[in-house]
């Protein structure tokens, strides 16, 4: 029967779907028809796979009607990386490759008219999906081999052309092809602050004990932190110093963090699994898709989900444009971006730290603990300049701390304890050991990640700290989600502490984090 199928996988966000490419050669009106859902690009592919095989010295059926079903059909299809599965789906229906050469395999890679291959983005989570939906095997173009072998137990061909792809299919020698170029769209996304994260430390910043323990608090929890205080008090240095207390990547995040830059196509042919917490710094005039995710065509993750198991800091928060503060509530409540657009519904993860820094004023000099501050601006102005922050995304905030320039005297203070970021982050480390060992097996790694209901239920506080939280909120202090973030926050105060469970110091703690009232430094104690 002049039928065979080939198998590849579309993407839709972070999410793979393995399809079934269905390939029937008969007799017929003379043809090629692609059916199930394909998009433009898709379509475009008939002449791309017509030429590919005719220039291989292979026979393209030209007296034959040609139908490929990509299967199942009702789900949205796009991308140019379904060639190389449907040329070899055409040469598999009229008999030239084995049946059972083609079962557990996948087969990833765009043509050229030429019969060579083109690398594609997206390949790291194409082959984790075709992985989970048990392919053995798979074939992608020979610069994304790196990427594809990132995934453990799948078996990776490199190719250079469709015809090296027949040869290895058939067990016949390996032809020689031109070298195939990386992907042109390939960069390395590298923000303001990436590359200076290997040299900061914290001991770089003087005094500020009570935002280097809110730091350590919102790194070990994952939690959301939000900087407020005149220019020049040190929130841009506090912010960058924040992936110098973070641990490596766990195996399953670097997987994760590796695939959306994948994704995103900024992976090179050397590059390795994504082990440190990524750092992104935005400007201000960021567009809603740069940040959120989006674009024109295919739908590309943002900054958001780029900073995911690491830190996104938004500089000047007061000065995004209003849609784009907006956006953030769903990230900052649910840990993922859903983008929707006509029929392609896009989800990726965005599982980081967001840190907002705001001053507290248009100016930036206005500071209410000093009554002499040389702020021009008038209250109106200050007010309207706070209210970008608006209450819906400041009650998403887990941790609030105002950071005031330190004293003349404070300043150069030869004899003041500075503490590493290397002390810090084993701290930290100890403390997400405690959350992982605590929710293995539920999907979720950290307390800021935990559903409200399962911490009534599975993780209730003592009765005091209960009756304290309780206390907030009926007085009004408190919503209904901040009492929730208040929790995750008291879960994390005990974690540092090497305590079962928060009594009611840390939940006490946790509340002045929340509400940002000055910690009394006695209350700082730490375990290690």
């Amino acid at each position: 029967m002049p039928f065979a199928t080939t198998h590849t996988v579309s993407l839709q966000g972070s999410v793979g779907h393995l399809i079934e490419v269905q390939a029937d050669v008969s007799a017929g009106v003379v043809g090629m028809t692609v059916v199930g859902r394909p998009d433009a690009t898709l379509n475009e592919a008939r002449d791309r796979v017509r030429m590919a095989i005719a220039n291989s010295m292979l026979v393209w059926p030209s007296t034959r009607r040609v139908t490929i079903l990509l299967a199942p059909a009702d789900l949205p299809k796009s991308g140019t990386h379904f060639d190389l599965a449907m040329a070899v789906a055409i040469k598999a229906a009229e008999a030239l490759v084995p049946a059972e050469a083609l079962q557990h395999t996948v087969f990833i890679g765009e043509l050229t008219l030429s019969g060579g291959l083109r690398s594609v983005p997206g390949v790291l989570p194409m082959v984790m999906a075709a992985a989970q939906r048990g392919a053995r095997r798979v074939f992608v173009p020979e610069p994304q081999v790196r990427e594809a072998a990132m995934v453990p137990g799948m078996e990776v061909f490199g190719v250079r052309s469709l015809a090296q792809v027949f040869s290895v299919l058939n067990g016949d020698d390996v032809p020689e092809a031109p070298p195939v170029a990386p992907m042109s769209g390939a960069r390395l996304l590298s923000w303001r602050g990436q590359h200076q994260r290997a040299e900061t430390d914290l001991a770089d910043l003087v005094g500020m004990a009570d935002t280097k323990y809110a730091v350590e608090v919102a790194a070990a929890g994952g939690h959301h932190l939000l900087l407020s205080g005149p220019k020049g008090a040190g929130k841009t240095t506090i912010a960058e110093r924040i992936p110098s207390v973070l641990p490596d990547l766990t195996a399953e995040e670097a997987l994760e963090l590796t695939a959306i830059h994948s994704l995103a196509g900024a992976l090179e042919p050397s590059d390795d699994l994504i082990r440190r917490p990524p750092y992104y710094a935005p400007h201000h005039d960021a567009s809603k898709a740069s940040l959120l995710g989006g674009g024109t065509g295919r739908v590309r993750p943002g900054a958001v989900s780029r900073a995911h198991c690491g830190v996104l800091f938004l500089d000047e928060f007061p000065l995004f444009r209003t849609d784009v503060v907006e956006a953030l509530r769903e990230p900052l409540e649910s840990g993922a971006v859903t983008i929707a657009r006509g029929e392609e519904i896009s989800t990726f993860p965005a599982r980081g730290m967001v840190v907002l820094a705001a001053n507290p004023c248009p100016c930036g000099d206005y500071s209410p603990s000093v009554p002499s501050s040389r702020c021009t601006c008038h209250e109106a102005a200050r007010r309207g300049y706070r209210q970008k922050l608006t209450g819906p995304i400041a009650d998403r905030i887990d941790v609030v701390r105002h950071v005031e320039p330190p004293p003349r005297h404070g300043a150069s203070d030869a004899f003041a304890l500075r503490e590493t970021s290397e002390r810090v982050r084993r701290r930290v480390t100890l403390a997400r050991e405690r959350q992982a060992e605590r929710y293995a097996g539920r999907g979720f790694r950290l307390n800021s990640q935990v559903p409200g209901h399962l911490l009534e239920s599975d993780w209730p506080l003592e009765a005091p700290g209960r009756s304290c939280i309780d206390d907030e909120l009926y007085a009004g202090r408190l919503t209904r989600r901040g009492a929730v973030r208040v929790h995750r926050l008291a879960l994390t105060v005990s974690d540092l502490r090497g305590l079962e469970r928060p009594g009611l110091e840390e939940v006490r703690v946790a509340l002045h984090l929340r509400t940002g009232e000055p910690l009394q430094l006695p209350a700082l104690g730490r375990s290690g």
